[in-house]
């Protein structure tokens, strides 16, 4: 049974046989009405085989675990072949697929005796039970490694959030900050000074590991942690101890950022045993790049979830790798969580175990999940921008420009990039894990998203426009407004990597929001105005919409010609006699449109003065318009108009009329004549007046005298029979007491006239 000095040992016997090793990485206790707290637990089983070709576990029941690895005796050794695992869900008790682990992990350069070499770790959920079969690579003479286990880390429940009783776990599963984490940036627990052995980074020990082969490039799945290294050493090279920057011990002061800092999730907040770390943290001088890793393993997870995916990693490089701690600085999960990762300040250069021959002047992040198929979320993108942003803004660092870093070791990147040791070269301030070292991490969606990272934490804001101006109506190129207004806009750039939003008003700000606000409110004042909107990127660079013109007005309409009404020709009834409506509207700025009220609704055009209408005779008719202007003032006038229906019998008669009835007439009877000279006169006070006639292919002619003057000869031949038609009408400019006669021209071969009645206007 392989011991650990600073765990405490035990053992369980598992369904499959064998005893099992376990850490406990916490004490259990548990709060009064709340679920009792679980430490977390490792358990280490050993493979099962004599040979050099391969190492087995058949499946086996075992305690509850989440995440779990394969690790050898001795750093320095790689293990040349694959290494595949499977596991039973606790939740539905079958067995996964069968796993890849990556074997690549980045090498120790002065690994200590108890550091083991070790897959990266894969968090497969709840499970109780494990298969693995470990297979040397075929044409490798390299026997299999001394030592094989498979390492299971049960992550506990530990943090009270945890503990709650609803049992809903630490997370929102929103995105942004999980309820119940700590949030303050700072190390909770101070380091206890120990033994310096234990410490791998810092052992003693003669071997070095090998350089990465070039057979890395062929890995199943990406690269991870990278454990931190020594000053001028190098698998097979020896670089002057100055080639790269020295870390120290000495506590720095933490400088100020150009970028705000985003929520970080505290290691007491995660819940990290800090008893099994007690080594201090080292600090670098500065940090002039960040690498972007992904943890592999599901992207399946919750992100309640995501405090014990943490946890499991801190323990699995701990407790099974034999690291000093944590390896990567910050890890952040795909609702865009971000958690402190190896411990000593998280606004300060903490030297981490991340990135191979590259950590002396660097920082890094890890996204929770694997990215080789799958790109990373717009949260998980924006904290990471976020991150960037301030960390890299401690050091004045554009976080998408590029720096110059010292290599800590000679090596070969996936891209066949060589680097030696003691030489500056040339990165990206963010840059991907492959970029320094042989690894298909951070996966290859998440690396292609790697310059949107930087645009987004560089600034400044892109794709910035406004979308609406609330209470404005737009005509041409101008909005009109009585003065209060709301400003809406749309952005590329997450609101999480927006300082505020500003409006300009006539190239001054009127009013602010917040970088996640859409849209303000502002009161104009009446004129003409240039209005913009400026967003302030985190990074302290603007950008500004093109400037839209505003005009605030208060000047209602105006009707320059009342609404009015003229009859017009067509078929009259009792119920409808055919008029056209008329008006004139002007307003100072700009017309929108003139609306018809009452007696029916109807919307009209600016440009448009007249409507062909319908009025109920008999009857008095409100004929009410509005007239509005663009900035939403308007002016109403409400004229009334009888339009009432004079029947042939209430005329003076003259020479001969016989009367005729059909329901085809007005009110059911008509007065025809053929007789030369006949006449028929209405008199009645009005201002527009129409003659009704019945026509057909005999109908003859007729002259129409107003006021005793002749005005018209009308005449009421028709290919097809028709009834009740206005043939003829007038109109005045006011209302007076007029006389209509009507005069039969007795036309050779169609003598005949029908009339029906006169419509007036009162």
């Amino acid at each position: 049974m392989r011991k650990r000095a600073w765990l405490t040992l035990g053992a369980v016997v598992l369904g499959g046989g064998g005893a099992v090793t376990y850490a406990v990485a916490s004490p259990s206790g548990h709060d009064d009405g709340a679920r009792p707290k679980r430490p977390v637990k490792v358990y280490d089983l050993a493979l099962q085989g004599t040979g050099g070709d391969r190492r087995d576990l058949t499946r086996t029941g075992t305690k509850q675990f989440s995440l779990l690895g394969v690790t050898w005796a001795g750093a320095a050794k790689r293990l040349h072949g694959t290494a595949q695992v499977r596991t039973r869900s606790v939740e539905t008790g079958d067995w996964s697929a069968w796993h890849d682990l990556d074997l690549n992990a980045d090498p120790l350069e002065k690994p200590g005796p108890r550091v083991r070499g070790a897959s990266e770790p894969v968090w497969v959920g709840p499970s109780d039970g494990v298969q693995v079969q470990v297979v040397r690579k075929n044409g490798t003479t390299t026997p299999l490694p001394r030592g094989i286990e498979v390492n299971l880390v049960d992550p506990g429940v530990v943090t009270d959030a945890e503990t709650e009783p609803d049992g809903t776990g630490t997370g929102t599963g929103t995105g942004t900050e999980p309820a119940g984490f700590a949030l303050d940036g700072t190390d909770p627990s101070p380091s206890t000074p120990t033994d310096p052995s234990t410490d791998p980074s810092t052992d003693p020990g003669t071997t070095t590991s090998p350089s990465p082969t070039d057979d890395q490039s062929t890995s199943p799945s990406p690269s991870e942690s990278s454990p931190e290294e020594t000053p001028g050493s190098s698998a097979g090279t020896s670089a002057s101890p100055s080639a790269t920057p020295s870390p120290t011990a000495t506590v720095p002061t933490a400088p100020p950022s150009t970028a705000p800092r985003p929520e970080i999730v505290s290691r007491a907040g995660w819940g990290a045993d800090e008893s099994i770390s007690p080594e201090a943290p080292e600090y670098n001088a500065d940090v002039k790049a960040l690498f972007v890793h992904h943890t592999d393993g599901t992207n399946d997870y919750t992100c309640d979830q995501s405090p014990a995916i943490v946890r499991s990693i801190y323990a699995y490089h701990v407790q099974v790798s034999g690291w000093k701690d944590l390896g990567y600085n910050f890890l952040v999960d795909k609702c865009g969580t971000l958690f402190e990762g190896r411990k000593g300040g998280v606004d300060l250069p903490v030297l981490g175990a991340h990135t191979y021959g590259w950590n002396r002047e660097a920082t890094a992040v890890a996204v929770i999940g694997d990215y080789t198929q799958t790109s990373a979320t717009d949260a998980a993108l924006t904290s990471i921008a976020r991150l960037a942003a301030w960390k890299l803004g401690q050091y004045g660092a554009d976080p998408a420009g590029t720096t110059q870093l010292v290599a800590g070791a000679t090596q070969k990147n996936l891209g066949g990039t060589d680097f030696t040791a003691g030489t500056s070269y040339t990165f990206q301030r963010i840059s991907g894990h492959r970029d320094g070292y042989n690894t298909l991490c951070p996966g290859g969606l998440l690396y292609d998203q790697l310059p949107r990272i930087r645009s987004l934490a560089s600034g400044p804001v892109q794709g910035l426009k406004v979308t609406s101006v609330g209470s404005a109506t737009l005509s041409g190129t101008t909005y009109y407004t009585k003065g209060a207004v709301k400003v809406g806009w749309t952005t590329t750039t997450p609101g999480a990597l927006i300082s505020r939003i500003e409006l300009l008003v006539d190239g001054k700000v009127t009013a602010t929001a917040p970088g996640t606000a859409t849209s303000v409110p502002a009161t104009l004042a009446l004129g003409t105005h240039s209005v913009a909107v400026r967003a302030v990127h985190i990074s302290g660079k603007t950008t500004v919409t093109a400037a839209l013109k505003v005009v605030a007005e208060t000047t209602a309409p105006t009707f320059s010609t009342t609404p009015k009404l003229a009859l017009r020709t067509g078929t009259v009834s009792t119920t409808a006699v055919p008029v056209t409506l008329s008006w004139k509207a002007a307003d100072n700025a700009a017309l929108s449109s003139v609306r018809l009220l009452t007696p029916t609704a109807a919307t009209f055009g600016p440009t448009v003065t007249s409507s062909s209408r319908t009025a109920k005779p008999g009857a008095a008719s409100v004929w009410s318009m509005r007239a509005y202007d663009y900035a939403g003032n308007y002016a109403t006038s409400s004229p009334s108009y009888t339009p009432l229906i004079l029947q042939e019998t209430s005329a003076t008669k003259t020479g001969t009329w016989t009367a005729r009835s059909s329901t085809s007439y007005l009110g059911g009877k008509s007065y025809s004549s053929a007789t030369k000279n006949a006449t028929l006169s209405w008199t009645f006070t009005g201002r527009s007046a129409s003659w009704v006639v019945s026509r057909a292919s005999t109908s003859g002619q007729a002259y129409v005298y107003v006021d005793g003057v002749k005005t018209s000869t009308v005449d009421l031949k028709s290919t097809t029979t028709l009834y009740r038609q206005a043939i003829w009408t007038k109109t005045w400019s006011t209302s007076a007491k007029h006389t209509i006669k009507i005069v039969v021209a007795a036309t050779s071969g169609r003598p005949t006239i029908t009339t029906d009645g006169l419509v007036y206007l009162k």
